[in-house]
């Protein structure tokens, strides 16, 4: 609703709908009824619009979505706001966004608070600003700024929004107060020159390349995603069209994007995203009941790359860190790389780097008083359980003890403690201070304080936290394992990395399989193999070559870590690279040679891979461990796997994340591509559909928000 209320000769118009002040009906309504009270009254000689509790408006409520929505439509309610004779001023404290915004764009003046954030982040729900965003905007900062905007769905700040001219001023005072003095101040003034609709939109001299690289850059980026061009198209309109015009283009774009499968998919991710912060057991147990425990300290051991990365995301949250690197050079090292982050952090930012936030130290005896501790050592199980033991013995009581692994055991790690129920995994993501997921990872022992905390310091740093399960990989690096070993298999077949890349890539992935490997080298999985005993000397391995405990095995990784062939800090891997570092991946001809090697000392008959088999082999083997994950209880719900893999593994959002695609494709033909695959490759065990799979099936293949009540039938049967 809006709440009407007289300043003086000022109409104020308060807008209430918690938390956001989203323009519901009702809202929307309570705009219309208070704007022609306001006109009505000869008192009032200019109007105010403002939202409570200190926030504008957040845009349009989503939950509206795909109803027969009621009350007054948006755009009108906006054009006639501009086509009012009296001024109408937007007071705007903490954000104007999406519709927010477009409703601000339909007053005459606006007048921002130095904090607000402001923007039209309708393309991260694969929607485009459709209340005249798209038409406004470029006739108030010209083209240029506007696709920036528009196209990225980014937030500005109030200042930068002043230097774009967006908003007219910008206050640190009450920002209603300084809305309605200024609002008194213009009372009575010609509009004409204040309606933005009216205005022509700045068009550069070459306005049409401009367009055209706009529309290349956003293709390449969008990697498939249809509502960034929608974007461009759409202020295209805005550049070479009256506005009339310009918003009837702007309604058949948007009436394109609001039913297509990616603005789905989006909004899936939206709600899937929300929802894994009110996290709960596989069971339907909630832990988010649970108070989590204050961090003011923390510390972090183990300085690589990981252990820099986190130290540096805790300082930037606020907390005071010590950060232990028991290897002299390697402490050098880390203060230089932490150091730089954290200033071109702050740079970004606009504030001073925290430098007196963190505290280094060669030993962990500093740790004596601090409140929780992240260890991030190597991967070895032997050198963690030795961390983990004389972090039992010397930090205080209560002190929770968190391992970033990226697959161990946690209830191992737990057990060489006093105190096991304060212990939980973190597992970030590298660059840890840049990705934003981190996988909580909870064990039998773990108490749901320990969970919270740990949930609730993720949140902090700005991540999006994720409660899971303990196993080997737990969700995220377990899915990836049969999806990086079909691959490999399609390499064997008659594939090559560029094809199999290429079709990745095409679904929407940032990088393919082969790429992303030798960006994180080859040798770091080859090491977890060597350590799992499955590598084994291929001279001497015989008809074993490609075989492991019984099932099918591909070597082709291990014999190319065997020529030091790690990727592109060798300049050598599943491609080759023209320096060491290098980030261009070229084709190999000594890589396909050795391919064609290697099939004929294995007698295996090449034979034509097509996209399809490409693409079903990766993404439903991956799909089927989710599926697994799901029915061992490790997940609690498939929403919990699509933000793991969307904010993690760079899944593409548009496609909502692995299980919302699969229900998307359909359930039955995954369980029947599956089944066909299997038959084919029967030594491969994660082609076998899981039982969780045929259970849904066998359900009518429920849509993705109803699997948790077939899980629930499944496990109280186990």
């Amino acid at each position: 609703m809006a709440q009407f209320s007289v300043s003086g000769s000022v109409g104020l118009i308060t807008l209430q709908n918690a938390p956001v002040n989203a323009l519901s009906a009702w809202v929307r309504q309570g705009i219309v009824d208070m704007m022609e009270r306001a006109l009505r009254e000869p008192e009032v000689k200019s109007v105010v619009i403002c939202g409570q509790k200190g926030t504008f408006c957040g845009g349009a409520d989503i939950k509206e979505f795909g109803t027969n929505m009621t009350g007054p439509p948006l755009i009108p309610m906006i054009h006639a706001i501009e086509a009012a004779a009296k001024p109408v001023v937007a007071a705007i404290e903490g954000v104007a966004l999406g519709g927010g915004l477009e409703l601000a764009l339909g007053c005459h003046y606006r007048i921002a608070h130095s904090k607000a954030k402001l923007g039209l982040p309708e393309v991260t729900l694969g929607l485009l600003p459709a209340a005249g965003g798209s038409q406004r905007l470029p006739r108030l900062i010209g083209v240029p700024a506007a696709l920036d905007l528009i196209t990225t769905g980014r937030h500005v700040t109030a200042a930068e929004a002043l230097l774009l001219g967006i908003v007219d001023q910008v206050t640190d005072h009450n920002t209603v107060d300084a809305a309605v003095k200024f609002a008194s101040s213009v009372a009575g003034q010609s509009l004409d020159a204040r309606r933005i609709s009216t205005f022509p939109c700045p068009r550069p001299a070459d306005v049409d390349a401009l367009l055209e690289g706009a529309m290349w850059k956003v293709r390449r980026i969008a990697r498939g995603a249809i509502a960034p061009v929608a974007c461009v198209q759409a202020v295209r309109a805005a550049a070479t069209l009256p506005y009339a015009q310009g918003m009837e283009r702007e309604k058949e774009l948007m009436a394109t994007l609001f039913t297509s499968g990616q603005a789905r998919a989006l909004q899936y991710c939206f709600f899937a995203q929300r929802a894994v912060g009110r996290w709960s057991m596989p069971s339907g147990d909630r832990w988010d009941t649970s108070e989590p425990r204050p961090v003011h300290k923390a510390a972090v051991i183990g300085l690589g790359t990981m252990g820099s990365g986190i130290s540096v995301a805790l300082v930037q949250a606020g907390l005071s860190v010590v950060a232990v690197e028991t290897h002299e050079k390697q402490l050098m090292e880390a203060k230089q790389a932490i150091t730089g982050m954290l200033e071109r952090g702050a740079k970004r930012r606009g504030v001073k780097p925290a430098f007196d936030k963190i505290r280094y130290s060669h030993n962990i005896q500093p740790l004596a008083d601090v409140d929780l501790v992240i260890e991030a050592v190597f991967e070895d199980m032997a050198l963690k359980e030795k961390v983990f033991q004389q972090l039992s013995a010397v930090c205080k009581p209560g002190t929770y003890l968190c391992t970033n692994t990226s697959g161990l055991d946690i209830d191992h790690l737990a057990a060489q403690t006093r105190n096991p129920e304060l212990v939980v995994g973190m597992h970030f993501f590298a660059p840890a201070h840049v990705m934003e997921l981190l996988e909580v990872v909870y064990g039998p022992r773990s108490s749901p304080q320990a969970v919270a905390t740990a949930m609730q310091l993720g949140k902090k740093m700005g991540k999006v936290s994720v409660a899971v399960g303990n196993c080997r990989g737990f969700v995220g690096n377990r899915m990836l394992k049969p999806y990086l070993e079909q691959a490999s298999f399609l390499l064997e077949e008659g594939a090559t990395p560029e094809l199999v890349d290429g079709v990745l890539e095409e679904f929407g992935f940032a990088m393919g399989v082969f790429r992303m490997s030798d960006l994180s080298g080859l040798d770091v999985g080859w090491r977890v193999r060597q350590a799992d005993g499955l590598v084994v000397p291929h001279a001497t391995a015989g008809r074993q070559a490609r075989v492991r405990r019984g099932c099918r095995y591909s070597p082709l990784g291990d014999l190319l870590c065997e020529q030091g062939r790690f990727g592109q800090k060798t300049g050598r891997g599943w491609y080759r690279y023209d320096k060491p570092g290098s980030h261009l991946a070229k084709p190999d001809p000594w890589l396909h040679s050795f391919l064609e090697e290697y099939r004929a000392r294995h007698g295996l008959v090449v034979r034509r891979i097509d996209h399809q088999e490409v693409l079903e082999r990766c993404l439903y083997a991956l799909i089927n461990e989710g599926f697994r994950i799901l029915e061992d209880g490790i997940a609690a719900g498939p929403e919990d796997i699509d933000v793991i893999y969307v904010s993690g593994y760079s899944w593409p959002r548009h496609r909502g994340g692995p299980m919302f695609y699969a229900s998307i494709v359909g359930l039955t033909k995954v369980l029947e591509r599956l089944e066909h695959y299997h038959r084919a490759h029967p030594d491969v065990p994660n082609l076998q559909p899981c039982s969780l799979l045929r259970k849904l099936v066998a359900s009518g293949s429920p849509p993705v928000n109803k699997w948790r009540e077939v899980m629930k039938t499944l496990h109280s049967q186990l």
